[in-house]
């Protein structure tokens, strides 16, 4: 998916990074980034999109909730989740205020470090911090916007955000109606594909330049999908 989720995973044991790499790239939702050190680390979510990080505390250039008040500083705010092998409130503490959302303590499971991730995914995705870009379009879905390249401002209602945000994360793929209206409304008896279509016809009306010819949300194969 060209919208998957852009983790980085950050920590010097080279088997470890490895190993979460190779099981996160397991799931269709994550495209996973590595990093040895924090120098690259904040390079990396400087330079590149990054959803989440997972951060070591103890990397060989610097500690590792330094780095994280470093990225905030620079202006990341994606969640970061610390790895640790201390356990102290202290150590938790320091963390958090450098700017770290959570703490996995070593050794862990890995569906444990898993459902953090899906979880603070799931939580920034629908806080004002997120942002997401749609055609010419900053899509902000926590506030439920979508600004223009000049600054105008669309409000949207909470389907449509629901409808944007899913065939966003579907990145070019076709979504079928059925799994939209599945997705967005849950198994009502009483929503038909009359109520998505309405949704997705007013969605055009004031996303694309012209409506009759769509450019950005297009239908294809029974279904629909986004085009950058």
């Amino acid at each position: 998916m060209s919208n998957a989720y852009r983790l980085l995973i950050c920590d010097d044991d080279e088997i470890l990074r490895d190993t979460l790499i190779e099981q996160l790239d397991l799931y269709e939702e994550f495209t996973v980034l590595g990093e040895a050190c924090a120098a690259d680390a904040i390079a990396r979510v400087s330079g590149d999109r990054v959803d989440l990080a997972v951060m070591d505390v103890g990397l060989p250039d610097m500690d590792g909730r330094e780095a994280v008040r470093r990225m905030r500083a620079a202006g990341f705010r994606s969640p970061v989740i610390m790895l640790t092998a201390q356990d102290s409130e202290e150590d938790h503490v320091e963390g958090l205020e450098a700017g770290a959302n959570d703490y996995v303590t070593k050794p862990f499971k890995f569906g444990i470090l898993l459902a953090r991730i899906r979880a603070h995914l799931r939580s920034h995705e629908a806080s004002e911090d997120a942002v997401f870009q749609i055609g010419p379009y900053t899509f902000r879905p926590g506030a439920k916007l979508l600004i223009g390249d000049r600054g105008s401002k669309l409000k949207l209602t909470e389907k449509e955000t629901a409808i944007l945000r899913f065939l966003y994360r579907a990145g070019r793929a076709v979504v079928n109606r059925d799994t939209l209206l599945a997705e967005v409304w849950g198994y009502n008896a009483h929503v038909t594909t009359h109520t998505l279509e309405t949704h997705i016809y007013r969605l055009r009306q004031k996303i694309e330049p012209n409506p009759a010819m769509a450019a950005i949300l297009v239908t294809e194969g029974g279904g629909y999908k986004l085009l950058p």
